[in-house]
């Protein structure tokens, strides 16, 4: 809403007349009104007389909205209205368009036949806008008497062929006359080199503003730098645009984020080149072009650094660095982060934070790391908030209230719904004592694995169970109905544990499952979990085994209703305090998962699992080799086949069949 009797017209007006007058470059032609308005420095005509405003009134059959009538006062028309209106209406040619242009037409033919009423009368702007432009490049300004306000203001509507785009929507004339002053001053702002640089009082005032939202921003004051920055990125001025991208990355904006005037200052490349290719790379299907235009104007040394860049993002190979503190604060951030805790690697970062060193005066934040393919998962809305608020960069100020912590701290998210409820059955080993990268060890087949798929007992390196599972099949040659072997993701469960957990298991098999907690336990303590309590399809099951240097020391299973139980079960954990007397029994999979939590004092990182890249291996399988007589398939694929090339049933005594 806009105030229009506040609004200074007359000010706004010769300001804005001064401007292009000075804009007007020596030896350039003009037509006689132009050279007219240059010597007057006025774009504008004699005021509108009350009579003359009324008379509009009168055959319109409508009065006018306060912002035009205001403007009406002061000025009775005006030229140049932004770029491409050469003449805007007065009283005596402003008019009922009436699809003058036959656009309402053509409107009206692109609705589908589900159209709502809202679409439709967007479609008849075109019959009843009263029509503003007179003299333009294909543009039309139309004024909406059925888009009004509870100040009596009617929407403006701006609306060119050539850019191929809906109609523009300014609240009132007052918003429209200060977007084309705008327009003139974005176009003004691209002259050529050679050319005198074009600076006014405008010009003055929006590049202080920017160089003191920049040192806000460095305060933590990202609201109010952000305020001003985007008043001076619509009028085009140098540094707005890149300063303010960096705070909307932050944000977890990534749409039109391209660090315009900086991405290409060398200074500035370690730091706002990843992001960028980072999310190019997310579009991209390999077509370059587009990285190449917003890299428009780089030398060829920053080209080439930019495709390395790309490259290494494009394989998960890209490691973020930073110089002095910060730097080793980022190196143990990634260290917390690849195996699980990332809200520890949060806390590390932003601690470091008032110690971080920008490149160059136009540098607001570290802004690598998003592109870390381990450090980048650690950003949320709200941890980019808390990273904006925090003083840095040599600046001083309050810092800002911590986010809360991401990961529960124990077992029990497990059985809320994922996004898309996904997230039906899942299982997870807890060994005691022993590192992650030590669970290969124990969980693997080295030659086994070396031989059919290549992962051997070596951990990948940190990726998506998505990106891991293409790269397993893309090494697989061997597939076995009969073989589980699961795809873990390893990491730290709390103080004193480790995990490896699977999210997406094959069936469970009650009659061929066998617990790898033996074997994970040796010469420690080792918990296995399998939960399928929630499975759309089949019959819920949940099983639970601990075992203790080697020796299994109790278990159960639920499935198909009963229990099977083994050793001595603690009354904490006994099935029956869970199972006994329930309808559903997918209400115990919770205070199951409290129980072992409690128990054994263990958690899961929900956000690294989730969200993160952790490092993953292909375990030996979690059933027992088939016994005499029992069938399954096996499928082999040579290397160059893109069809299976042979399959057989087979059994302990060799093939039985096709």
């Amino acid at each position: 809403m806009t105030d229009s009797t506040a609004f200074d017209w007359r000010s706004f007006l010769l300001g804005w007349s001064g401007e292009w007058a000075d804009s007007l470059l020596h030896g350039e032609m003009r037509g006689e009104d132009d050279e007219a308005a240059r010597q007057a420095r006025w774009l504008g005509f004699p005021a509108a007389s009350e009579e003359r405003i009324t008379a509009l009134e009168e055959r319109l059959g409508r009065q006018m909205p306060p912002s035009y009538r205001e403007f009406l006062k002061v000025s009775d028309g005006w030229r140049h209205a932004g770029g491409f209106v050469s003449l805007l209406a007065g009283t005596e040619d402003a008019h009922w368009h009436n699809n003058e242009s036959g656009l309402a037409d053509m409107f009206e033919e692109y609705l589908d036949d589900d159209a709502g009423p809202e679409e439709r009368r967007e479609a008849d702007l075109w019959r009843r806008g009263l029509q503003l432009d007179v003299e333009s490049d294909i543009t039309h300004v139309l004024l909406d008497p059925e888009d009004v306000d509870e100040d009596g203001e009617w929407a403006v509507y701006t609306w060119s062929s050539w850019r191929a785009e809906s109609p523009a929507r300014h609240t009132d004339f007052t918003a429209f006359m200060r977007d084309m002053h705008r327009e003139f001053h974005s176009l003004q702002a691209r002259r050529s080199d050679g050319e005198p640089v074009f600076a006014n009082d405008t010009t003055r005032r929006l590049d202080a503003q920017v160089e003191e939202a920049r040192l806000e921003a460095l305060r933590g004051g990202w609201e109010q730098a952000m305020t001003a920055l985007d008043e001076a990125k619509g009028y085009s001025r140098a540094r707005a645009a890149g300063l303010g991208d960096q705070i909307r990355r932050l944000l977890g904006q990534t749409y039109m984020v391209y660090y315009d005037g900086l991405v290409t200052d060398p200074r500035y490349a370690p730091e706002l080149l990843p992001p960028l290719v980072a999310e190019h790379a997310r579009h991209s299907y390999r077509d370059d072009s587009t990285l190449t235009f917003h890299l428009r104007g780089a030398d060829d040394d920053l080209m080439s650094r930019a495709h390395a860049t790309l490259d290494r993002v494009r394989d998960g190979a890209y490691r973020y660095t930073a110089a002095g503190p910060y730097g080793e604060a980022v190196e143990r951030a990634r260290e917390l982060a690849r195996w699980g805790d990332t809200d520890g690697a949060w806390r590390t970062l932003t601690n470091a934070l008032p110690l971080w060193e920008p490149l160059g005066p136009d540098h607001l934040a570290p802004l690598g790391w998003v592109a870390d393919p381990v450090l980048g998962p650690l950003l949320t809305p709200e941890r980019g908030r808390e990273l904006l608020s925090t003083p840095r960069g040599g600046q001083s100020g309050e810092a800002p209230r911590p986010t809360p912590a991401l990961d529960p701290g124990d077992l029990a998210w497990l059985a809320e719904p994922d996004r898309g409820n996904n997230r039906t059955s899942y299982r997870f080993v807890l060994v005691e004592g022993t590192e992650p990268r030590e669970l290969p060890g124990r969980l693997a087949d080295a030659d086994r694995d070396a031989d059919r798929d290549g992962n051997g007992t070596v951990l990948n390196e940190p990726m998506t169970f998505w990106e891991a599972r293409q790269r397993s099949l893309h090494n697989q040659r061997e597939f076995s109905s009969y073989d589980d072997r699961a795809l873990m993701a390893v990491g730290r469960a709390g103080t004193g544990w480790s995990f490896a957990f699977d999210g997406a298991p094959a069936p469970f098999s009650r009659q061929r499952f066998v617990s790898p907690a033996a074997t994970a336990g040796e010469g420690t303590r080792a918990v296995v979990v399998w939960s399928g309590l929630r499975t759309p399809h089949g019959k819920p099951f949940f099983h639970l085994s601990v075992a203790r240097d080697g020796a299994e020391q109790y278990a159960f299973t639920y499935a198909d209703g009963e229990i099977q139980r083994s050793g001595e079960i603690p009354p904490s954990l006994d099935p029956s305090r869970f199972f006994d007397d329930l309808e559903d029994s997918a209400q115990a999979e919770r205070p199951l998962l409290e129980a072992v939590s409690e128990q054994f004092g263990a958690s899961l990182p929900r956000h690294a699992i989730v969200n993160g890249r952790l490092h993953r291996f292909t375990t030996r399988s979690w059933t027992r080799p088939p016994r005499d007589g029992e069938t399954y398939a096996v499928i082999r694929m040579h290397p160059a086949a893109t069809l299976p090339a042979d399959a057989e049933r087979t059994g302990d005594n060799g093939p039985k069949g096709r």
